[in-house]
This record gives structure tokens, sequence and C-alpha cells, in this order.
């Protein structure tokens, strides 16, 4: 039994904690089967706490966990190209973090109009998802870095935040990674425009951003396909 006594419940339907048998059975993520499997978890929640929850994110920090979980291997489930040599668990970071990102917004969308369908009305509750990202500022004026910027803005931010409005990647996604990067049907596109009644987002820190080149390695990957470098810098007043 939930006992509130003051407290308001935020709940946050998945925080990396896949379980461990849908990720043997079938890759988690990786697996369009996680949309069905992630809608039944979801109604359960629903049903068994909806009476009392009235605030519910289907995702925190999609992009940490598809990019340190798929790209570099640095969290679970720790999956990255071999090439990279970071000790990972097998994995593709050319192609794995795109696919895994498709299926979190597919279940995002579905979890989202699952409550609305059946639950809003009854339980008076709102359905969000936190995204998570960096701040971009050129290092210089020069136009190439200012389009940089912007660039590494839609391959963090824009990545999640734009098919949860416009229904696809953004366009500087889609020219540079190709066909690596999954598309979405238009009966998906619908679901997913609009599926949220408010949008978190943490913020951390900032980065001065420059061009690269176009990475037209034998091995591209989710790491370096934005063309962007990134530098920091701290100024202390005292």
């Amino acid at each position: 039994m939930m006992l509130f006594i003051g407290l308001t419940p935020f709940v946050t339907l998945f925080h990396w904690d896949l379980p461990q048998t849908l990720e043997d059975e079938y890759g988690g993520f990786l697996s369009p089967h996680i949309v069905n499997h992630f809608q039944d978890y979801v109604e359960l929640c629903y049903k068994e706490f909806g009476d009392r929850v009235k605030y519910w994110s289907t995702l925190n920090e999609p992009y940490t966990f598809t990019y340190y979980g798929y790209a570099t291997g640095s969290l679970a489930p720790g999956r990255c190209s071999i090439w990279q040599q970071l000790n990972c668990t097998g994995g593709d970071s050319s192609t794995e973090p795109y696919l895994v990102t498709h299926h979190l917004l597919l279940a995002h969308a579905t979890a989202v109009k699952l409550y609305k369908n059946r639950y809003q009305a009854s339980q008076n509750g709102v359905i969000g998802i936190d995204l998570n990202s960096d701040w971009f500022e050129p290092l210089s004026e020069a136009k190439e870095n200012k389009i940089a910027a912007l660039r590494a803005l839609d391959f963090m931010f824009g990545w999640f935040a734009d098919p949860l409005t416009s229904g696809d990647y953004p366009q500087s996604m889609r020219s540079r990674v190709g066909s690596r990067l999954p598309k979405f049907t238009k009966e998906q596109a619908k679901l997913l425009i609009g599926s949220f009644d408010f949008l978190g987002l943490n913020y951390y820190t900032g980065y001065y951003a420059s061009d690269a080149p176009q990475n037209n390695s034998a091995f591209p990957s989710c790491t370096t396909d934005a063309g962007v470098n990134l530098s920091c810098e701290y100024k202390f007043i005292i």
C-alpha cells in the first residue's frame, strides 16, 4: 500500500532498469517487442497506483540511456562497437543507438496514448517525458561553428524532442546518418506528435562547439556522426 503524507508523487516509469529477462530474450530496447511489453507494464502501474499518482513521466533521460548504453558502453547494457576497444559486451555504435532511441520513443508514445485513452479522465493526472540536454555555443563567429552548435543540439535534444513535435528526427540527423537512422511510419508519426502533457528537461552544463570534418571512416559511430568538436572553458572570478 502506498501512503503519501504531505508529498506529491512524480513517478518515472523507466529509469534505465530494464528486466534482465527481456534483455536476454530479445535484446531489450533493440527489439520492437519491447513496445508491447512496456505497454503492459505501464498499464499495471496506472491500474495499481493511478488513484494516487497524478504526475507520470514515461522515460528519464533517454539520451543518457541510449548514448552511454549503446554508443560508448559506459552504462548498462554496456554495448558498443568492438573496434572502439572499450571493453563492451558486443554491439554496433553506428546503428544500435538509433534503433534503441526509435523503440524508446515508440514505447513512450504508446504509454501516453494508453493513459490518455483509458485512465486520464477518471484519474485526472498528467503524463510526459523527461529529456536532458547540454547547451552549445559556437567556439567562434565562424559560420561553420554556428551551424555546428545547432547541429550538436539536434543530435542531443532534437533527437528526442523533434519526433514528439514533428513526427520525425531533425533534418541534420537525416542527412548525416542516412539509412542508419530508422524511419517512422505515418501511423507512428501521428502517434508521436503531441504525445505529452509536459516536457521535462534536465540541464547540467554547456560546451563550445566547433565544426569537425565529416566522418568518412570505415567505422562510423553515433559518437562522431554529428561532426562537432566540444570544449569547455571555466573562468573563476575571485
